[in-house]
């Protein structure tokens, strides 16, 4: 039998993370940790409310799980088959498979890569920063004070009505430099966002590399309609989902960011960024407010991706395990436990 354990982790963050549907200070994530033979593994879940996850919820699940008898899967595939019959959230899933995953590649002497069968990225690994939605007044000064020149690519969140302010200041101050716009589905259809659109890639300076999800995943006419008008990949998020037809993801972007929390593990976001290369498009490797565990993480399949964004430790204030460093906007695998 394998002992399981689930430990909260309340994690204040270094600024206020805003983003279109919400805004906070502080996050929970949950800490999984399994043990047994000699071994053990941890992963890590960051509740996403998009999806009506909350730790509370989590927690209350994992409790179910292991009265169903979440101890007695000794494979992975008997893991698998017994989420499958006991589906949880999927951050919960995610947490629940790396942690036996990793568990499993230290049993057997391997790495975590050459265990899922994917190649090792060599280090350094390339990531973008986030700029969270602020007043276009308070730019300057957050950008200063974090030294956001530093990373290769900055992720701007906005909104539909601040937007083109806050993506203003931010080409004053950084002219030329490569910027992933997140909407975060901030705009209700084609036409709104058209005209949004015009005005900002009016804005002097300004250098998109992509842009992501900026319609809501239910407006699929729509993004069939935009795809090619845009001057800049558009990226898919919230629209791919377990049910996703990567046909018709194909039909609507131009890539896919991959979340291993909204994948729900390793195999169903191998699966995902799999299908998004045999269907023609690029690849983005994403993250939660998370820490350096659920980097970590990531970063075991990011050989896989084409873009990462992967600086959800980099928010969190103090935090708690080191597995990951970033110098320069480059990330290499830390050495604390």
């Amino acid at each position: 039998m394998l002992t399981w354990t689930l430990t909260p982790l309340v994690l204040p963050l270094r600024f206020t993370w805003k983003i279109a549907r919400n805004a906070s200070t502080t996050k929970t994530n949950l800490l999984v940790a399994v043990a047994g033979g000699g071994f053990s593994g941890r992963g890590e879940a960051a509740p996403n409310i998009r999806y009506h996850e909350t730790p509370e919820g989590l927690q209350e699940q994992f409790a179910q799980l292991q009265a169903a008898g979440l101890g007695a899967c000794e494979t992975l595939a008997e893991l698998t088959d017994f989420l499958t019959r006991h589906p949880p959230a999927a951050a919960l899933r995610f947490a629940l498979e790396s942690a036996f995953v990793h568990r499993e590649a230290a049993r057997l002497g391997q790495t975590v890569p050459d265990y899922l069968g994917v190649s090792a990225r060599p280090h350094p690994v390339p990531t973008a920063a986030t700029l969270p939605i602020m007043e276009p007044g308070a730019v300057a000064a957050f950008v200063h004070e974090q030294d956001l020149s530093r990373f290769p690519l900055l992720k701007i969140k906005v909104n539909r009505e601040g937007g083109l302010d806050l993506l203003r200041e931010v080409t004053r101050l950084l002219p030329g430099h490569p910027l992933i716009i997140d909407g975060n589905e901030a705009w209700p259809d084609a036409d709104s966002l058209r005209q949004s659109w015009e005005q900002i890639q009016g804005l002097p300076g300004l250098r998109v590399r992509l842009l992501e999800q900026p319609l809501p995943a239910a407006c699929a006419a729509d993004y069939r309609a935009l795809k090619g008008q845009l001057g800049c990949p558009v990226f898919a998020d919230e629209s791919v989902t377990d049910e996703a037809d990567f046909a018709d993801i194909s039909r609507q972007f131009d890539g896919v960011n991959m979340k291993l929390m909204k994948a729900g593990g390793y195999r169903n976001g191998l699966r995902i960024l799999r299908q998004t290369r045999i269907h023609g498009l690029q690849t983005m490797l994403g993250c939660m407010v998370e820490t350096s565990l659920g980097i970590w993480s990531a970063l075991q399949i990011s050989a896989l991706a084409d873009v990462c964004d992967l600086d959800g430790f980099w928010v969190v204030r103090d935090e708690p395990f080191g597995l990951v460093r970033e110098q320069n906007g480059l990330l290499t695998e830390g050495t604390r436990n």
